[in-house]
């Protein structure tokens, strides 16, 4: 009996599998993000401080003007298909509160439609406030971590956003 086959098959299913459960746990790198932006149409950023992220332009990366300025450790996941953002950033010296911000629980708290290795589950049950820019987020601090996500529905009297083009800046 030639064994050559069964051991070439178990080699490959071996191979498969450790690249099944390695894959994901990588840090960001080509071939872990070209899967992510191919296969579930999204992308992710991290920056040292928000002064390092951009603020403006035609990036799906840009922060929303709410996000305090001396922000450190700031993550950003998008969805390059849509307007749905995960961020996640440690406060600084200066609070969250500002009047982009209000207190309280905002109208609708849904779940957010992206994921990370970064973001926590259940994470709803801590939403405390809703913050605007182009669009209303969806934001929930633990501590001095804040963690805020969007579905892309536009802020009230908001103008409209041009197209934003995820670059692989």
């Amino acid at each position: 009996m030639n064994r050559r086959p069964l051991v070439i098959a178990a080699a490959t299913v071996g191979v498969l599998a450790t690249a099944a459960f390695a894959l994901p746990n990588l840090p960001p790198n080509p071939l872990s993000d070209t899967i992510d932006s191919h296969l579930y149409k999204e992308k992710g950023k991290r920056f040292a401080t928000a002064a390092d992220a951009p603020t403006r332009g035609d990036t799906a990366f840009a922060l929303p003007a709410w996000i305090p300025k001396d922000a450190k450790d700031v993550r950003i996941r998008v969805r390059t298909t849509g307007d749905a953002r995960l961020i996640r950033f440690d406060l600084g010296a200066t609070p969250l509160d500002g009047p982009q911000c209000t207190a309280g629980t905002p109208n609708r708290v849904r779940d957010p439609e992206l994921g990370a290795k970064w973001w926590p589950q259940h994470i709803r049950a801590d939403v405390r406030s809703e913050c605007r820019d182009h669009h209303q987020y969806q934001v929930a601090v633990r501590g001095k971590r804040v963690y805020a996500w969007t579905d892309g529905t536009p802020s009230p009297g908001a103008e409209p956003q041009t197209a934003i083009a995820v670059s692989a800046r």
